[in-house]
């Protein structure tokens, strides 16, 4: 699911909710979510999950290509962590689609 289609999936649940001002609350909340990420703080949705920042020390790494060994610095990444929820939703929905179709539920592709 893209940006754009969560702004079309709250046009569409609410209807009272004009696309521009659906948009306009897509876009707050994300960037809210970004500020306070960038802040180093720790955001938890209850039943959803939590979002933090995890840091990376520094290491050495390998050029795939050339084989060389390559200095990677330390970095700050963000984490998203699902809340026990969203993770047996997931799992019972992926489960019940299995079971109805036949058919393993679509698989990240690489």
């Amino acid at each position: 699911m893209t940006r754009s289609d969560l702004v079309e999936e709250l046009a569409a649940r609410f209807g009272q909710l004009a696309h521009r001002d659906a948009e306009t609350a897509v876009k707050a909340i994300l960037d809210a979510v970004s500020e306070a990420l960038v802040r180093g703080h720790r955001i938890e949705i209850r039943g959803f999950g939590s979002f933090s920042v995890s840091h990376r020390s520094p290491r050495m790494g390998r050029n795939p290509r050339s084989g060389e060994s390559v200095a990677i610095p330390e970095k700050r990444v963000p984490h998203f962590k699902p809340g026990k929820a969203l993770r047996e939703a997931v799992d019972a929905r992926t489960a019940e689609i299995e079971a109805t179709t036949g058919f393993p539920a679509q698989r990240r592709q690489a």
